[in-house]
């Protein structure tokens, strides 16, 4: 892979989304990312939707694994087993990354912690996702927790401000209690790396799904903090913005936003009601909260006259809007098309697959060419034979 991570070696133990997702990110951006499997695999590969033919794990896999395991090769490890731990430490040794996303103190019962890792590879960096952190960084009550996604979104607080009202908490549709832990773990992983570069030294790096939906839901701390009360769901509608949310139009629903004063005399205009920017109860966004119902009144009221289509086109460029996409219409949006945000890989079964791409645009870098999952442990041989050649190549240097 070419990108600005070219020549990094990323050693990959994780599975299902939060870890996967991770080193995917690193394998976009350019970095050599080796996904270590059991014999069983990854358990997300036998998930789907599974295109036609592609229902065996071993031989294929399914929509769910393809989607996050891109740009990577696989290698079939037991590592339970003393001669693939050995392989194993042949591949460690020329890394400069290791991901798991085990539970706490699995890996050191396989002889793999980070304090016997570091020292025999002192600038590898380590990096561990999971649900509740490692005690390396700090303790938690949930250690030994096990974790997916909806356990992080209803822990770290994000359902509690989500959803109709309180008596009926929602889940974000996508795996965000997954995906954020997996960004802020690349973050912190490139910092080590940084710093490793310049110290020679690696380090742990610790992210906790709780910790991580906790940060991104970082306004129902200080809301609680300032005014005693822990916030509750709202719907589409915001707790400090007004007015800001959901609205139905005539043949559909968008998304608008007019918080600042500015943009609510631009919608209080081409809404065709100017007075209203004018009258001491919608003037500024405190006197619109105070008099929300009545903003997403006067805001509906009109919408509904209209397609979504027309409220768009009247709204672009001047209040910040959008239509409510689903996937069908992304996949035909333009803009989707032209950022490659919407791409083509090959699968196992014949057909090739649609994915998201890499929303980490580098100017000057070209598009990263995108290869599809790789079959369990479809590049076993080829890894080792060029560690093979790398050993060769070191003793000629020193002879």
């Amino acid at each position: 892979m070419a990108g600005p991570l070219a020549g990094l070696r990323v050693v990959d133990l994780t599975q299902v989304l939060a870890g996967p997702y991770c080193t995917m990110l690193l394998a976009d951006l350019g970095a050599d990312v080796i996904k270590v499997e059991g014999p069983g695999g990854d358990m997300a590969r036998q998930w789907g939707p599974h295109p036609d033919g592609a229902e065996n794990a071993a031989e294929s896999y399914g929509g769910y694994f393809a989607s996050v395991n891109r740009n990577k090769r696989s290698v079939c490890l037991n590592l339970k087993d003393s001669a693939d731990r050995e392989r194993f430490y042949a591949l460690a040794e020329g890394a400069d990354v290791l991901v798991e996303n085990y539970r706490a103190g699995v890996m050191d019962k396989l002889g793999l912690s980070w304090e016997s890792l570091h020292r025999r590879f002192p600038k590898l960096v380590y990096a561990g996702i999971r649900g509740f952190g490692d005690p390396r960084t700090g303790d938690s009550p949930y250690r030994d927790f096990p974790a997916f996604d909806i356990i992080a979104q209803a822990m770290g607080g994000l359902m509690s401000v989500t959803g109709e009202d309180a008596a009926h908490p929602m889940k974000v549709g996508p795996g965000i209690g997954d995906i954020f832990p997996a960004v802020l773990a690349a973050v912190g992983i490139l910092a080590a790396v940084r710093e490793a570069e310049n110290t020679g030294a690696g380090r742990f790096v610790d992210v906790a799904m709780y910790d991580a939906v906790l940060a991104l839901s970082e306004r129902i701390v200080y809301q609680h903090s300032i005014t005693g009360h822990s916030p509750e769901p709202q719907g589409n509608s915001h707790p400090i913005l007004c007015p800001y949310g959901v609205v139905a139009t005539g043949t559909g629903a968008v998304a608008l936003a007019a918080p600042s004063d500015i943009h609510w005399a631009r919608l209080a205009t081409i809404m065709g009601r100017p007075e209203l920017a004018l009258d001491a109860r919608y003037m500024t966004n405190d006197a619109r909260l105070r008099n929300a119902e009545d903003v997403y009144s006067a805001v509906g009221t009109w919408a509904q006259t209209l397609s979504t289509d027309e409220v768009i086109r009247r709204l672009a460029g001047l209040v910040p809007c959008g239509p409510v996409n689903t996937a069908a219409d992304i996949a035909r949006d333009d803009h989707a098309a032209m950022r490659h945000m919407i791409v083509e890989v090959e699968h196992p079964a014949g057909q090739p697959i649609q994915i998201a791409g890499c929303p980490i645009k580098l100017a000057g870098n070209p598009e990263p060419r995108y290869h599809r999952a790789p079959l369990l442990g479809e590049h076993t041989d080829e890894v080792f034979a060029e560690l093979g050649r790398r050993a060769t190549t070191l003793i000629a240097d020193v002879l």
